[in-house]
């Protein structure tokens, strides 16, 4: 392989890697919002317990997820060193943003999250909470903004010629508010509500299932469940704006998405199929002009097709577009579909006396994570041969210096860090889980004296 497959392949795989974390730390930080906004109104120990458990989970992803994150910094400037000077103005500017409006916020208030039971008021506590949580979403901001742009440039001119050309921001607002970004973050926070709210049905299904914690388990589960149920549909909606905006903006991203080659036709909508790019087909099961009805309400305007465009400007992966694509919606309409009909079985009282539906909710933490990693592979695979949507290509943005042994090198090293760090946090997970909701009100009231005196 070479330099640039390999460098692809190792920045795809360590922005992989670390994305399992920022969307459980997301969900996770609305979860703890709920229950200790609960404990506070209800003054329930149940729910005091809830929290002090899940914030030791939120601890540790937290903690994972920012050690995966430094790697990728490196690589801009070690792989991607073309890149980096033509866009070091656009992601300068949002990641100075990132620290100022979300890492701040983190950092101040983390501490207090984490230890300031018992050491400040329950409010205050709670207001920490919620300080964190959205310091997390800021963050997420922050970072999709910069992506967004390189799918759907705006506010910037380009300055010097080839080689020596960079981005450098006219408009900051318009570089933010750039066409895809509310779209794509508002698509961002809601997959990762649904990785949060999944982990916390999974757990708790997991006791009520083991007969351990089953009054607070069906607690958290019924409420969380209700947060779950409108994350889900909400992605529905999410998912359509974004797809319209990528009809506007990235015709060729959405022409692989369906595998529509025909360069203006009405196309159809595929529930699961195979592409074979070779002879331009694609056999599976649709629904006839099913696309052109969902981007246009109507079905006769025609869409654009692959074959509007020059070859050597089109995906060259549509096959792997597709799939990601088909699985992230087929996720997604099954998690609409487990959630509502669990939701109306909790509503009549059923819901934790079915022990399929158990089983399926603890095994259930997968699927958003797998949607939310195979619609990133959807976005920026389809987004080739760009890495800057109509400015600069992939191969333009390598780093000259840089040979492709080294590239694998160091991706075989990360790969065994990372499967390293990818266990450790399986195995500190397990052991929190198992260890349970210990937290009682006696022993809370003992630590409260404790302090006092």
């Amino acid at each position: 392989m070479d330099v640039e497959i390999l460098s692809r392949l190792q920045f795809a795989f360590t922005i992989a890697f670390h994305y399992i974390y920022p969307p459980l730390s997301i969900g996770l930080g609305v979860a703890l919002v709920v229950f200790e906004g609960m404990y506070l109104r209800t003054k329930d120990k149940q729910w005091e317990q809830l929290t002090r458990f899940w914030i030791r989970i939120f601890a540790l992803i937290f903690g994972i997820g920012v050690a995966t994150g430094i790697v990728m910094e490196f690589e801009f400037g070690t792989n991607w060193a073309a890149y980096s000077r033509y866009v070091g103005d656009i992601f300068g500017s949002a990641l100075a943003a990132e620290g100022v409006f979300a890492f701040a916020l983190e950092s101040t208030f983390l501490g207090v999250l984490l230890f300031g039971w018992n050491k400040v008021s329950p409010r205050v506590h709670f207001f920490s909470t919620v300080m964190v949580t959205l310091g997390s979403m800021f963050s997420a901001i922050w970072i999709v903004v910069a992506n967004s742009w390189q799918q759907t440039p705006a506010g910037f001119k380009v300055v010097g010629e080839g080689m020596t050309a960079r981005a450098e921001i006219t408009d900051f607002w318009a570089m933010v508010f750039n066409p895809s970004s509310v779209d794509r973050i508002m698509h961002v926070w809601i997959g990762a509500f649904l990785a949060g709210t999944f982990l916390v049905l999974s757990v708790h299904a997991y006791y009520i299932l083991k007969g351990r914690f089953v009054e607070q388990s069906k607690k958290a589960f019924g409420v969380i469940l209700v947060i779950a149920t409108i994350s889900a549909l909400a992605q529905l909606v999410s998912g359509h704006g974004s797809a319209n905006g990528v009809a506007v903006n990235q015709p060729a991203k959405l022409a692989s998405f369906e595998g529509h080659y025909d360069s203006l036709a009405v196309a159809d909508m595929y529930l699961f199929g195979w592409v074979d790019d070779a002879s331009q087909k694609v056999t599976g099961v649709k629904i006839p002009k099913g696309l052109t009805f969902l981007i246009h309400q109507d079905f006769t305007t025609p869409v654009i097709g692959l074959n509007a465009f020059d070859k050597n400007d089109r995906p060259g992966l549509v096959n792997f577009v597709f799939q990601t694509y088909h699985l992230m919606i087929a996720i997604g309409m099954f998690l609409i579909g487990l959630t509502l009909f669990s939701l109306f079985l909790w509503w009549r009282g059923k819901l934790f006396n079915r022990r399929w539906l158990m089983i399926l909710f603890s095994f259930s933490v997968l699927l958003p994570q797998i949607a939310n990693q195979v619609g990133w592979y959807s976005a920026e695979v389809g987004r080739q041969p760009w890495v800057v949507y109509g400015l600069l290509r992939t191969s333009d943005g390598l780093s000259e210096n840089v040979r492709a042994g080294q590239v694998l090198f160091s991706l075989i090293l990360f790969t065994v860090v990372y499967a390293i760090l990818f266990c450790l946090f399986i195995y500190l997970l397990n052991k929190k889980i198992q260890h349970g909701l210990d937290f009682s009100g006696t022993e809370t009231s003992k630590h409260e004296k404790n302090i006092k005196l």
